[in-house]
């Protein structure tokens, strides 16, 4: 028998991530041959019938990786409480129940990545892993020498401690107006947002262009794409 965490089990067949499969789990809606689950309860899903909400699982769906260009005004969630529009809305017809890896924020756009495959995507956010995110971040204010530096510098905001970002310049105009290329590799909420408001930069655009090797590319806003297998297997070795 190869027993495993019902909450992997749930992440492998494309039920909802770890997290989410908890609670799953301590709202009883997951039974292991009809009995109610617990939390931290291992099961066989070849050989045990694994139902949640009375449905049983099938065989674990393919794997699915996709690259989605995410527009602005949409939420990096499978599903929101107050209405707004999610990203899986935008990559229904993609053939699988995929979710997002890490987030952008309701007002930033670009790259995201979204699949089924849980392992994959903790691997992918795990901070020990330290992941490149590529931005393009366009900002007003003063961007001296002395600006700069401080964002290639770690800093500490409202008592959150930022690693040191790698920043440089694309464009500049005369009238406080540049263009930043900024690299990060913690993710954490909101954090380039948060940095350069600190720096008294104001952020009026802010885009992904790259996770890792995979890039955004010439991918239209709001469209999808499958990564390649040499895409998928150089994340996979983070």
């Amino acid at each position: 028998m190869s027993l495993q965490r019902l909450q992997k089990i749930l992440s492998q067949y494309g039920v909802s991530s770890r997290r989410a499969a908890e609670q799953l789990i301590l709202s009883g809606r997951v039974t292991v041959d009809g009995a109610a689950a617990a939390l931290g309860q291992s099961a066989d899903p070849d050989v045990q019938v694994i139902t949640v909400d009375g449905k049983t699982l099938n065989a674990a769906p393919e794997k699915v990786y996709i690259a989605l260009n995410k527009p602005r005004g949409y939420i990096s969630s499978v599903t929101d409480p107050h209405g707004r529009k999610t990203v899986t809305e935008l990559t229904a017809g993609c053939g699988a129940r995929v979710y997002p890896v890490g987030r952008l924020d309701l007002n930033s756009d670009g790259l995201l990545i979204l699949t089924n495959d849980g392992e994959f995507a903790k691997r992918l956010t795990h901070p020990s892993h330290g992941v490149s995110k590529t931005y393009r971040v366009k900002v007003s204010g003063e961007i001296g020498e002395n600006t700069l530096a401080r964002l290639n510098a770690p800093l500490t905001v409202d008592g959150v401690q930022y690693g040191a970002p790698q920043t440089r310049v694309i464009e500049q105009s005369a009238e406080n107006s540049a263009l930043l290329e900024i690299v990060i590799r913690e993710g954490k909420n909101r954090e380039i947002r948060n940095i350069c408001t600190a720096l008294g930069l104001k952020v009026h655009r802010l885009t992904r262009v790259a996770v890792g090797g995979v890039k955004l590319g010439g991918l239209k806003s709001g469209a999808w794409r499958k990564l390649s297998a040499a895409e998928t297997a150089a994340l996979g070795k983070v």
